[in-house]
């Protein structure tokens, strides 16, 4: 299943995103995969199902959703080491615990009961946007794995029965924008996000409400009236991220 808007280069028009390809259910090993595209930027999310939580969690009658973040080496250009042993970079521990934030945000843990959801991204190609896409992709594989869940009742009677509405009330996506040569840009690929004086990743519910702002400026400041454009086009690319995604779910 899959679903595209028009796309866009690096000189396309200001207030337009670049393309985006959804492909559901990329791995036969796990039907709760996407292969998810913006523009040149490539991110593969999975979900994967445990009927238990943390020790931390046991007896709470909560379940947990958690999500971890990795660039494969032939992702950029010069290549990026492995990540082993355990040890994971700065970079690496701020985007995987965004994408747990972010998702955690939209999702009931009474409803999904005492179950775990890890959720995957693995950028095997970096061109800008790789944690937005990861949460936008990110969404879409949990509730693929929500939606197995609902329909594989658990084999333990006692277990909590799993309604998708119930869980996932919400859906969440995210996009960057920025100001360049003080106009607002929506969708940085790499070459805008190098270049721009203001960078932000907005992440946002399928209804409108925030999630979480990070914006900063690159040697540079923004004022009032630029992030209220800002915020005003980011909302614009959530809505259309937010159908793209209904679209690929169905």
């Amino acid at each position: 299943m899959s679903s595209a808007v028009p796309a866009n280069t690096s000189d396309r028009p200001h207030d337009t995103m670049r393309e985006v390809q959804i492909e559901c259910g990329y791995l036969e090993s796990n039907p709760a995969s996407v292969l998810y595209r913006s523009g040149k930027t490539i991110v593969l999310c999975t979900a994967s199902i445990e009927r238990n939580v943390p020790p931390w969690m046991v007896g709470r009658g909560k379940g947990w959703v958690t999500a971890e973040y990795n660039m494969l080496p032939g992702s950029t250009s010069p290549r990026k080491r492995r990540e082993r042993g355990g040890k994971v970079d700065g970079r690496t521990t701020e985007i995987q615990r965004l994408i747990g934030r972010s998702l955690r945000a939209v999702v009931d843990l009474e409803a999904l009961g005492e179950r775990s959801i890890t959720v995957d991204c693995d950028v095997l190609q970096a061109d800008g946007g790789t944690r937005t896409a990861s949460i936008t992709g990110g969404f879409i594989a949990l509730s693929l794995a929500v939606a197995e869940l609902a329909a594989n009742p658990d084999p333990d009677p006692e277990a909590k029965p799993v309604v998708v509405a119930d869980v996932l009330p919400r859906s969440v996506a995210a996009v960057s924008v920025g100001v360049l040569n003080d106009d607002v840009v929506l969708d940085l690929d790499y070459v805008l996000d190098s270049a721009a004086d203001v960078d932000m990743n907005v992440i946002m519910t399928g209804d409108g409400r925030f999630i979480e702002i990070q914006g900063t400026g690159e040697e540079a400041t923004f004022d009032d009236e630029q992030l209220a454009r800002m915020l005003s086009l980011a909302k614009k690319g959530i809505r259309e991220l937010t159908e793209l995604q209904k679209a690929a779910i169905g």
